[in-house]
């Protein structure tokens, strides 16, 4: 077995004891184990003046998928403006730039990589779409990965809602109709978008508050949430129901997101995105930051965490199932071109591209509520650092967040450029905060990990799996997780210094709840009736999943006991 020794670096592992001390990390046959002194090793790296952090892992980035591909069409434009030749180099792997807002799927996994990051997850698939969801991550190399089911605005699940009435007589139905969908589409989660509200634009419903009734099927947003998150938590998940919330980007939808929170009655959940999700209506342009009411929300309910979706100015396009939303703003398309889509009447498909730009007032605005969410919220293990790639800005713009975060004078800088009004009068402006190592990799690494139930990644304790990333100590925070010196997936050296070297194939995560088996007469007469893919085709196995991850590893997630508590 190939062996691995990592040696005088500060190492960062607020997941176990001792984090930030100078000591030597040790790996044999791709596992961290205990340093043996005398023992050879068949590479050894020297860490002096560098910080030694578990692979990076993004709980929620669009990286598969039909929508992801749509947007991957519609920026044409994107992609040609920095494609060119680029020689490869006799040491490293590397290819022509594809794409800045939607880069292509082996361009996606170079520039993880070469951050430092070697687990990314899609957010929302759909079922009937799931075997290409699962075939484009599978063409994403080094990293693992795995996709949350999007569920609530199925017709099935609300006909099956409406039928059980306010009582729910029928939840356990509706349970083994999740666990089903979770086992069919190998997902590792499930998400709920816009609840209840893509199926009630196809009604003709323009907006859908926690608390209004669906004008077909008579159930609310409330309903959707506190039904998913109670199934998903009594099958034992490792990660709660994943919640985009409803009035996404809507002035004074901070009430929408506390109303979501109350109707999960202390059940888990993870709220997406927020930053979209906490808008006020205060000031004389009736739009505000709510930042402070939603950090003090989360602070409340140890259960809930987030993530908060910041917005990068520039350009970028944004790619979500929320129809209802994406059609409300298409009207600010930049460039002026979208796409709309209804998939197999389970959910929907809105693609706007969008520039963020300083001067505006609102985009201004939604940039400071970000990193207020940030840096309001005291527990890091609450709070996941994401872009929503693509729809807040690029994955890519990582290392600069992360610098706005941790530099409060470089913030400082960037705020004097915002519109001024913005500027002059945001709380961002008293804040001092400037996170630390620590909680950097709290929100990078251990605390999706342990969202996500992986036990053996994310922290770098004896057993986990060696998947480290060593990056030089720089004043320059943004220089510093741009560019690692040292990557490894697995024990093996996968990236050096921002130059990939070797493309090992990621390994699949997802979890496989129990359900009683009489489910599928009712699905198999839905499917059948409703569907244009034939039931008996739809579930994927164990060898399909693997062929379309490329043979890379399976990686079934330990479920726990949901009957408890």
């Amino acid at each position: 077995m190939s062996s691995l020794l990592i040696r005088n670096g500060q190492v960062i592992d607020p997941a176990n004891p001792n984090s930030g001390t100078l000591r030597d990390i040790a790996v044999v046959g791709g596992r961290i184990v205990e340093p043996e002194a005398g023992r050879p090793y068949d590479e050894m790296v020297d860490a002096s003046g560098c910080v030694v952090m578990a692979g990076g892992i993004d709980l929620h980035t669009h990286v598969g998928g039909g929508k992801v591909n749509l947007a991957r069409l519609l920026m044409t434009d994107d992609h040609r403006a920095e494609a060119g030749p680029i020689p490869l180099p006799t040491n490293a792997l590397e290819l022509p730039s594809c794409g800045h807002s939607t880069p292509g799927t082996l361009a996606t996994a170079y520039r993880y990589v070469e951050m430092g990051y070697t687990a990314a997850f899609e957010p929302a698939m759909v079922p009937s779409n799931a075997r290409h969801a699962h075939m484009e991550m599978g063409d994403m190399p080094v990293l693992d990965h795995g996709a949350y089911v999007m569920m609530g605005s199925d017709e099935l699940f609300l006909e099956l809602l409406a039928a059980g009435g306010p009582e729910q007589r029928n939840f356990a139905q509706i349970r083994d109709y999740v666990a089903w969908t979770v086992n069919a589409s190998k997902a590792m989660g499930v998400k709920v978008v816009n609840p209840g509200g893509i199926s009630a634009f196809k009604f003709n419903q323009r907006k859908l508050d926690v608390d209004e009734a669906h004008v077909h099927w008579g159930v609310t947003p409330r309903q959707v949430v506190r039904t998913l998150a109670r199934a998903v938590h009594e099958l034992g998940m490792p990660h709660p129901l994943h919640i985009h919330g409803s009035n996404l980007g809507v002035a004074g939808n901070i009430a929408s997101t506390l109303e979501t929170i109350e109707a999960l009655e202390g059940l888990p959940a993870h709220l997406t995105h927020v930053q979209f999700h906490a808008y006020g209506t205060d000031g004389p342009k009736k739009f505000s930051s709510a930042a402070l009411a939603l950090a003090e929300a989360v602070d409340a309910n140890p259960k809930v965490s987030i993530d908060v979706g910041q917005i990068i100015f520039g350009q970028t396009v944004t790619a979500s199932g929320d129809t209802m939303r994406q059609h409300a703003q298409s009207q600010l398309a930049s460039p002026r071109k979208w796409v709309g889509a209804d998939i197999e009447c389970t959910a929907g498909c809105g693609v706007v591209p969008f520039r963020y730009r300083e001067q505006s007032y609102v985009n201004a605005l939604q940039w400071v509520i970000g990193l207020e969410l940030f840096l309001l919220v005291k527990n890091p293990w609450q709070v996941v650092l994401t872009t929503d790639h693509p729809n807040g800005g690029p994955f890519t713009s990582y290392p600069h967040l992360i610098r706005l975060l941790m530099d409060r004078t470089f913030r400082e800088e960037q705020l004097a450029k915002l519109h001024p009004e913005v500027a002059a009068n945001c709380a961002l402006r008293s804040m001092s905060r400037e996170l630390t190592l620590d909680e950097i990799a709290v929100m990078t690494r251990a605390g999706p990990a342990r969202l996500l139930g992986l036990a053996d990644r994310g922290h770098l304790g004896v057993g986990s799996a060696a998947d480290i990333a060593v990056y030089r100590d720089e004043a320059d925070r943004e220089a510093m997780f741009a560019t690692p010196t040292h990557v490894f997936k697995d024990g093996a050296a996968v990236a050096r210094s921002g130059r990939v070297l070797a493309l090992p194939t990621g390994g699949v995560h997802f979890v496989e709840p129990g359900y009683d088996p009489i489910i599928e007469k009712t699905l198999r007469r839905h499917w059948d009736h409703n569907r244009s893919m034939r039931f008996d085709h739809v579930a994927i196995t164990h060898d399909e999943l693997c062929r379309c991850g490329r043979g890379g590893r399976l990686l079934p997630a330990a479920l726990f006991d949901g009957s408890e508590g």
